[in-house]
């Protein structure tokens, strides 16, 4: 994992769009999806000694909450659950030679599950790193003009960002949250509206 971060620490990237940038937009086709439970771990995470230090509680939060910010404007009637582990970060920090301009990263695993159906639909865990954006410093490195939490929810927020594209892709894909044909829709006040197969599929 450190080998893996001074690799991503000295590489120049292209210039990644603010996650948060669309949110003002309505959400992009995700089919019949309700995102029902929020967990993000961090048991084993790991950073590089230069990094800048959060708490477990502030990264996992920071990453619940974005998470929180794009998808709960999805309104579906079919409930998702993520499960995500933060598997290691680096909040790039004040100090170092300008000629490294140090980039913040966050590696993170994804697991998503089908509550409905009762089914993980991710055979394993989907693995994202992302980078902060350059708006939050790209010439002398963000670690002059952010603080370690707006760094934090920078990186957060292109995380959740990075996810909706995984899920959109996988359901363009795969039809993970289109809602199947026979489906049995409750509606408050009233009986089922059963699809043209669900009276075959009561027992």
């Amino acid at each position: 994992m450190f080998r893996v971060f001074a690799i991503l620490m000295t590489v120049t990237f292209v210039a990644a769009c603010n996650g948060a940038s669309d949110l003002n937009k309505p959400p992009v086709p995700l089919g019949d999806f309700n995102l029902y439970h929020n967990i993000v771990v961090a048991p084993k995470v790991q950073k590089l000694p230069i990094s800048r230090e959060v708490s477990e509680e502030v990264l996992t939060t920071a990453v619940k909450d974005a998470i929180a910010e794009r998808f709960d404007r999805y309104d579906g009637t079919r409930d998702y659950h993520f499960g995500i582990s933060v598997e290691g970060y680096v909040l790039a920090p004040p100090g170092i030679p300008l000629v490294l301009a140090p980039k913040s990263v966050m590696i993170l695993n994804l697991n998503v599950w089908d509550d409905a159906a009762g089914k993980k639909l991710t055979e394993k865990p989907h693995q994202i790193t992302v980078f902060e954006s350059f708006d939050q410093g790209p010439i002398v490195g963000s670690g002059y003009t952010k603080t370690a939490e707006e760094q934090l929810k920078n990186l957060s927020q292109n995380a959740a960002k990075s996810i909706e594209g995984y899920l959109v892709k996988q359901n363009e894909a795969e039809g993970w949250f289109n809602r199947p044909a026979d489906a049995v829709i409750v509606r408050s006040g009233s009986a089922p509206v059963s699809g043209p197969a669900s009276a075959a599929s009561t027992e």
